[in-house]
């Protein structure tokens, strides 16, 4: 199938289908003309890829996963995997803590400026 046939069915644009194609989460065959060959399997792929990018891991560590997941996205037990899905919880962790301070800050940050232009009762 063309491009846009695995375009369609995952709702993904052909574009992204080009840039998982770059960052070697995909390899469709190409034609003698050039164009893209897609096989279904392919589509079960994108449809891994973009549940692994909404868990918030990145295409460098989906490269190593992707060959070990499923079709229901489970992974199963491949070399590195593990480690690289750790060390992914851990960075994901550490940006969360991050998060929650500079949240606070900021949620301090409007308290006192709320403080200071409340109007006093004379």
């Amino acid at each position: 199938m063309l491009i846009g046939e695995p375009a369609e069915r995952t709702g993904t644009n052909e574009r992204l289908l080009r840039h998982y194609e770059r960052a070697g989460l995909l390899r469709p065959d190409r034609l003698p003309n050039g164009y893209r060959e897609y096989a279904d399997s392919d589509t079960a792929a994108v449809l891994r890829i973009r549940a692994l990018l909404a868990a918030g891991l990145p295409t460098r560590v989906i490269r190593h996963v992707l060959p070990c997941t499923t079709d229901e996205v489970d992974v199963q037990p491949c070399p590195g995997v593990l480690d690289a899905l750790r060390a992914q919880l851990s960075d994901l962790d550490r940006r969360a803590a991050e998060l929650a301070a500079a949240r606070e800050v900021l949620r301090d940050t409007i308290a006192n400026a709320e403080s200071r232009t409340a109007p006093t009762s004379a």
